[in-house]
């Protein structure tokens, strides 16, 4: 009489869509981290000792050292700053606008934008670099 041995159960994974798992993770990570930065215009920023970060979405004015101006990614030319500015600041209930200005621009042109911000009552907060 022969005995016959009983086959063992041998463990697999279908790996077979794994891969495509794996690809739409990379995509979404990917599409996230391009819209997790809203300022994508490059410049020097001044440096300070103390920088506090914030999560709240709050409207940008960039100044780049050829005195161009973007509000929000948007080029704006110096006349029509402040009527741009209080339409969308209509938008918002907070009235807060970051200002990022490079470290070696004239102080003339920093005062020029922050008496559009006393002229409306906003409130502006120059961005700056860690030390």
């Amino acid at each position: 009489m022969s005995i016959k041995r009983k086959r063992r159960f041998h463990a697999e994974v279908a790996t077979s869509s794994l891969s495509d798992i794996m690809f739409f993770l990379l995509l979404f990570f990917l599409i996230i981290s391009t819209l997790a930065n809203p300022n994508v215009i490059k410049m020097t920023l001044p440096k300070a000792q103390s920088n506090e970060k914030t999560n709240k979405q709050y409207i940008s004015l960039s100044v780049t050292e050829d005195k161009k101006f973007y509000i929000d990614k948007q080029p704006v030319s110096f006349e029509e700053l402040e009527t741009t500015l209080m339409s969308k600041m209509s938008s918002t209930k907070d009235q807060t606008v970051i200002v990022r200005i490079p470290f070696n621009l004239q102080v003339q042109d920093l005062v020029d934008v922050l008496q559009i911000g006393v002229k409306n009552n906003l409130k502006f907060v120059i961005a700056t670099s860690p030390k």
